[in-house]
């Protein structure tokens, strides 16, 4: 199969904010009852309404800015998480949506956190909430998308890499190619920057691949419509 031009990189997200809210009459969740010795019991969960609806607001800040919403949020938090731990607090949280426009209070902030705070370290797992802020998707969307993404990895690892696309698409058709100006790998890594979120780095995982498509799904009312798009766009 030989790809045309490259699909544009995904412009940032816009600086849109999200409007501050109430939490003061939030109902705390259930508390945790077992402590170890000489630790301090848990805060007490936030109510599943009071982060479901900041969630829904985050998600919908997000898909407001077009199918990329989704994706450029889960590139910018990746690539804050410099140490590579996956996680972040809620100060730096905070902070990473400030530079996004979008804006929740310290209270907001914390209460998302303690919801994907899998191992009581006071910080929020990044991929679990990337995961949690997709737009839900039928199970027949997952399908098709894992099924793309499968056909992309040859190897098999979970990860795209120039090395899978080489002998299964060709970039010679692609007018800067055929300029001289870039070399089919330099086509081949440019095609697949548009679904890395984290560096750039030539690798794209499955999670990413999801992130990109959970944007353009949504603007698909139908599960025939997007599975259509799909299975043309793939050659599934």
């Amino acid at each position: 199969m030989q790809l045309g031009p490259a699909p544009s990189p995904e412009a940032p997200p816009a600086s849109n904010s999200l409007p501050r809210h109430d939490t003061a009459n939030r109902r705390p969740g259930r508390q945790d009852s077992g402590t170890d010795a000489g630790q301090l019991p848990r805060e007490p969960r936030p109510s599943m309404d009071a982060v479901d609806a900041t969630m829904e607001k985050l998600r919908a800040q997000c898909l407001s800015r077009g199918a990329s919403g989704i994706q450029g949020l889960a590139r910018f938090f990746r690539q804050l998480d410099r140490d590579g731990s996956r996680s972040l607090d809620a100060d730096e949280f905070q902070r990473g949506l400030a530079k996004l426009g979008l804006v929740l209070d310290q209270a907001e902030a914390e209460d998302v956190c303690r919801r994907w705070d899998r191992d009581g370290s006071g910080t929020l797992d990044l991929e679990e909430f990337l995961r949690a802020l997709r737009p839900p998707m039928s199970q027949a969307r997952e399908a098709v998308i894992a099924a793309a993404f499968a056909k992309l990895d040859r190897s098999g690892d979970g990860v795209v890499t120039v090395d899978d696309l080489r002998g299964v698409y060709s970039g010679r058709a692609h007018p800067k190619v055929r300029s001289g100006e870039w070399t089919e790998d330099e086509v081949l890594r440019r095609f697949l920057d548009n679904f890395d979120s984290s560096e750039k780095d030539g690798q794209v995982t499955l999670a990413e691949f999801q992130d990109y498509y959970s944007g353009v799904s949504a603007s698909m009312n139908t599960d025939e419509e997007f599975v259509a798009m799909m299975t043309s766009a793939w050659q599934l």
